[in-house]
């Protein structure tokens, strides 16, 4: 008997960030049916609503040529479950977007890069509103209405306490249906915080240095930065009482992972500096090393970071101008993950 795979179509999804990661994941969602409605603005917008949204992806190219996009909360109203995916720097003013989207059972969830926005959507919306998520995917906004993906794309959540819930759940059948990996969390906090520890080294080095991860892997002193970087953050985690696994830590698996690696790949956040955008750096090593501070856990690679990047947080003032009229919730590179080793 052939299997087949079917979810409540019921289920409403606002995309708060219609970027690399909300719009790879909705249109997903969309194609297969559920019930996508996009946050956006500016030029991505105006694409989203006269031509559609497309995707580029080695998993098999998509075309919706109507899909149902605002830039006003509340004419999507109340919805089942919400993907916030903006950039850290845009959280404060995103949040903004949310009360229209609250009904009684709600949750968002954050599938951002860091780990402080869990606590940042409680304490905005409470806890009953928010679950925890964390994304593993290479995708990029090329031009208005069409992202390219390039690889990885698998999604964890759960609620906060663990304990299952009918909401995740048939957010999980969904995103089943969807045709991407999803893995429902029973310790969500693990999740996010291995993700974290993982890429706040990789956006790092692959930024202070500007360059791929070629180079950085195949010299000895790159790499031994690198895998100094990655202790640091991950004694961070474990003095927070966060059972990260050892394994993320071990040098020759993080050797192999990293060199598993496309040479070319670079972080999202090199990508941006490259550009003149803003950089996510004080959710970071940034966090990396104010985290670590309340711990006592010293983090002088994090704190080298930090330091030298500094003066590109806030990006060229050109380039500021441009993301307030034309790129807020959606037109922005998003890489989330650091390889084939980025999942536990």
């Amino acid at each position: 008997m052939p299997f087949v795979l079917c979810y409540d179509a019921a289920v409403k999804i606002a995309i708060v960030g219609a970027g690399g990661v909300g719009g790879y994941f909705g249109g997903r969602l969309a194609a297969a049916g559920a019930d996508v409605h996009f946050l956006a603005r500016g030029a991505h917008l105006q694409a989203l609503r006269t031509t559609g949204l497309r995707i580029e992806s080695p998993k098999g190219n998509v075309h919706l040529p109507r899909v149902e996009a605002t830039d006003d909360p509340a004419a999507i109203g109340p919805s089942d479950v919400v993907f916030f995916t903006v950039k850290l720097y845009d959280s404060e003013s995103a949040i903004g977007a949310l009360k229209p989207l609250l009904g009684p059972d709600t949750a968002v969830i954050p599938f951002q890069n860091g780990v402080e926005s869990v606590g940042m959507l409680t304490r905005a919306i409470g806890p009953r509103h928010t679950a925890g998520g964390t994304a593993y995917v290479a995708a990029v906004i090329v031009e208005p209405g069409l992202i390219r993906h390039t690889s990885m794309d698998s999604l964890f959540f759960g609620e906060l306490d663990g304990r299952p819930s009918t909401r995740l759940e048939r957010l999980l059948d969904a995103c089943s249906a969807a045709g991407f990996s999803t893995t429902l969390s029973r310790d969500i906090n693990v999740d996010i915080w291995t993700k974290f520890v993982r890429l706040s080294v990789f956006s790092g080095i692959t930024t202070v240095t500007r360059c791929p991860i070629g180079p950085i892997v195949s010299d000895p002193a790159l790499f031994a930065m690198l895998f100094e970087a990655l202790k640091e953050a991950y004694a961070v985690a474990r003095g927070r009482g966060i059972d990260v696994a050892s394994s993320v830590v071990d040098e020759n698996a993080v050797r192999k992972g990293y060199a598993a690696m496309p040479p070319e790949a670079k972080s999202s956040m090199l990508q941006d500096l490259e550009r003149g955008r803003p950089l996510e750096l004080p959710w970071l090593s940034g966090a990396v090393v104010r985290l670590g501070e309340q711990v006592g856990v010293p983090t002088p690679t994090h704190r080298f970071i930090t330091t030298v990047l500094r003066p590109h947080v806030d990006g060229l003032p050109e380039r500021r101008s441009v993301l307030d009229t034309r790129e807020r919730y959606g037109t922005s590179v998003s890489a989330h993950g650091v390889g084939p080793h980025a999942r536990r």
